[in-house]
């Protein structure tokens, strides 16, 4: 059986006894000489190749090396929880999802264009009274007042005044 480890592990590792965890990795002899297949070519992206390593090496099925979390993230200098995610994923949606990154999902614009828009002619307006000019927490502050948005970062502000002015020049 293979093993795949950098080199600068040191020390004896020792299969344990099963985990009581709630996702647990078991794979089959297919999927384990897919992924060793996947590793030995090196043909593909690197998270994947990692995601792989991960697996293997997570494996509580009678060929694997039934690692805990912490023993995997210190040899291939990660953390536990994405080999807990990686787990999680393996088990709710099969060994092709386990290996691809996780897509952002839900994402909602806080400004549309006519928001945006808004936004442009408040900055490019005359400065608030008693101010020389506009803070960005004041545009974000004064877009609630006008009922742009419910409400809104500065950091958002910001994003969308740099991305705009970029666009312009």
């Amino acid at each position: 059986m293979k093993v795949f480890l950098p080199k600068w592990v040191i020390g004896p590792q020792v299969r344990r006894p099963k985990m009581n965890k709630k996702y647990m990795v078991e794979l089959t002899i297919e999927e384990r000489k897919r992924l060793e297949k996947l590793i030995d070519s090196g043909k593909a992206a690197k998270h994947k190749i990692r995601y792989a390593e991960m697996l293997l090496l997570a494996d509580q099925g009678e060929h694997g090396a039934g690692w805990a979390d912490e023993q995997i993230a210190k040899a291939l200098r990660s953390h536990r929880t994405t080999i807990e995610h990686l787990r999680k994923r393996f088990v709710e949606q099969g060994p092709e999802a386990a290996l691809e990154r996780r897509k952002r999902q839900n994402y909602v614009r806080k400004l549309d264009g006519g928001g945006e828009a808004r936004l442009i002619a408040l900055a490019c307006s005359g400065a608030p009274a008693g101010r020389s000019r506009w803070t960005l927490r004041l545009l974000a502050d004064r877009l609630v007042e006008l009922n742009v948005v419910d409400d809104i970062s500065y950091a958002t502000v910001r994003r969308t005044l740099k991305k705009t002015s970029s666009s312009l020049g």
